[in-house]
């Protein structure tokens, strides 16, 4: 055998694999996100709840900058953190008493308020150091290298539960 008759079995035998698996990719696997659950009446019912809370948070708007509030500016924005962090545990405790329907539901649902509680508990050290005088930049806990709430994020879009994504108000 020639090598040119080898290389030619190699590259014909490679573009056969690659189209075997474009063919599967785009006509046989499945399409469904990872994340995905089936009771979709359950994410509708959080995508309300979670707008509810993201009017919450905006009422609390404040658009002053700190540096010109004098003494007590870290100390209110801490204060308004924990109310606008507030909003955020209350649909969190809400949801954790009623999960959705189906078991992949039950169960990817409690692992994402997990990840939420671990949000929350971030929001609340940031603003207990602004209490204290620690004026830094917002950090989340990293997961895979990514902030926490990218994962959160994913989630709440992967299941058409946009409002239930993690407010950016921190991370200005």
């Amino acid at each position: 055998m020639s090598v040119k008759y080898i290389l030619r079995i190699f590259l014909t035998t490679t573009v056969a694999l690659i189209v075997v698996m474009w063919i599967y990719a785009l006509f046989f696997a499945s399409k469904d996100s990872i994340n995905k659950f089936e009771d979709r009446e359950w994410a509708a019912g959080a995508q309300a709840r979670c707008l509810l809370a993201k009017e919450e948070r905006k009422q609390l708007s404040d658009y002053r900058i700190v540096d010109q509030l004098g003494l007590d500016a870290l100390k209110e924005r801490a204060d308004l953190i924990d109310i606008a962090t507030d909003t955020i545990e209350r649909f969190v405790a809400e949801f954790r008493t009623s999960l959705p329907r189906d078991p992949k539901g039950i169960e990817i649902v409690g692992l994402w308020l997990d990840d939420y509680e671990i949000y929350i508990a971030d929001r609340r050290d940031f603003a207990n150091d602004l209490r204290i005088g620690v004026d830094e930049q917002f950090a989340e806990t990293p997961i895979d290298g990514l902030p926490i709430s990218e994962k959160i994020a994913t989630f709440a879009a992967d299941n058409e539960m946009s409002f239930c994504k993690p407010p950016i108000d921190l991370s200005i």
